[in-house]
């Protein structure tokens, strides 16, 4: 993406820290002559790699555009040491959704408290895909289900053996690798790090720094309650997905999964690039009616997203909390159905069409 981005610019470079001959130029600070584009990835490497930008920004700023891309420790890096407030714009990069693989391109984002715009048309086939094979790019394009599992275990191999050990000291790796391993059967489901530490028997401070480190690095996100002085419900019980939903081995929270990274890209999409105020949750009250999901536009709900595989009848607690917390829009996301109908003021709509509208 960053090739393609220079490529539109005109001129410009692309460097690598990865590279003995790029590194040079970096250090050398040897850049293209007039206004141009320069990329640089996989920079946080570097140690004094923040100082050392910031001083190069102020010098050249009138002129040169830098783009610095890197892995998730680049995220965790950037927030400790000298301060670039005001000088640069932080942009996360998701797995692909469905409106990226489809052959009309990613839509328009709506604005926060707009209905959403669900295409008339969109690629079930494309959706299949995704849940099989995940959103990242190798998986994704080569649709193998050889390279899938490759890719697989060496992702995980790598991130434990690089990612982990390079942000913290983790003495007990093996016990963490586990974590990982249990939390694909524990996604859409509240999630007790009690439970977790029985299962490892370990201490609730270690199970509460290894989720941490695995959110941090972006092996795993959690949507936490919303809460509402009119719904009684949970306050610390946040649900847990993964960013790679294939390694989740039951269709229906892979499916919720699904519709929760997309749901997450749209909501990061309008905070890094347009400043919005915008929260992913869901609802859950003490009688023990749910609803998988819940936008938050500036404190206020927004659109309401109930999942589900195959029924077609909408969901009396989706009803309930829209009707409760006045949510202007509210949808029922179904994977086996063509049915699109409104029923007590909720939408029932194909998940494939519905995953399309999300930017």
């Amino acid at each position: 993406m960053a090739r393609q981005i220079l490529a539109a610019s005109g001129v410009g470079a692309y460097l690598s820290w990865d590279s003995r001959e790029d590194r040079r130029e970096i250090r050398a600070a040897r850049w293209p002559g007039g206004d141009a584009l320069v990329v640089l990835d996989e920079l946080h490497k570097w140690r004094p790699w923040k100082s050392w930008i910031k001083g190069e920004y102020d010098k050249h700023r009138d002129h040169l555009r830098l783009l610095v891309t890197g892995s998730a420790r680049m995220d965790v890096y950037r927030r400790g040491g000298d301060s670039l407030q005001g000088r640069y714009h932080h942009y996360r990069l998701h797995p692909f959704t469905l409106g990226e693989l489809g052959s009309g391109g990613p839509p328009a984002s709506p604005e926060p408290g707009a209905e959403l715009q669900i295409p008339t048309r969109a690629s079930r086939e494309a959706l299949l895909a995704l849940m099989k094979f995940g959103g990242f790019p190798e998986p994704v394009l080569a649709q193998s289900d050889r390279t899938l599992r490759r890719w697989q275990r060496e992702r995980l191999e790598r991130f434990f053996r690089e990612d982990v050990r390079d942000l913290a000291l983790v003495r007990d790796l093996s016990s963490m690798q586990i974590l990982a391993d249990l939390l694909p059967e524990r996604v859409g489901s509240p999630l007790s790090l009690n439970a977790l530490r029985e299962d490892l028997e370990v201490s609730h401070r270690a199970v509460t720094l290894w989720m941490d480190i695995l959110e941090r690095l972006y092996h795993l996100f959690r949507v936490r309650p919303y809460a509402s002085t009119k719904v009684r419900g949970l306050r610390k019980m946040p649900k847990l997905y993964l960013w790679d939903w294939s390694l989740i081995p039951e269709s229906g929270p892979r499916l919720e999964n699904l519709v929760a990274a997309h749901l997450l890209k749209l909501v990061h999409l309008l905070q890094d690039r347009d400043g919005h105020s915008l929260e992913l949750r869901y609802l859950r009250d003490r009688t023990g009616k749910e609803t998988d999901f819940l936008i938050v536009a500036a404190g206020k709900p927004w659109v309401a997203v109930e999942v589900k595989r195959s029924s077609t009848q909408i969901d009396p607690a989706l009803v309930h909390f829209r009707e409760k917390l006045a949510i202007p829009w509210a949808y029922q996301v179904v994977l086996e159905s063509e049915r699109d109908f409104v029923q007590d003021g909720v939408r029932c709509v194909p998940a494939h069409r519905f995953l399309a509208a999300l930017a």
